[in-house]
């Protein structure tokens, strides 16, 4: 399953969260950091969903850039 990834980065450090799966999110000092522990996060999401018998969402969310 894949899911789409928003990351942010802040002043000093990045944070990401997941649209479709609300409350999933990771922060890390480097981007590279951030993806790891996000798809961690998304797992671990994933598998307490699955645990507590609730429905996981499928992916809905996507991205593009836009110019302006």
């Amino acid at each position: 399953m894949k899911h789409t990834v928003v990351f942010e980065k802040a002043p000093n450090n990045w944070s990401a969260y997941v649209p479709d799966l609300p409350g999933c999110v990771a922060t890390g000092e480097s981007r590279e950091e951030t993806e790891h522990l996000m798809r961690e996060a998304i797992k671990l999401h994933v598998e307490a969903l699955r645990d507590d018998n609730e429905p996981v969402p499928e992916p809905g969310a996507w991205t593009t850039t836009v110019e302006v």
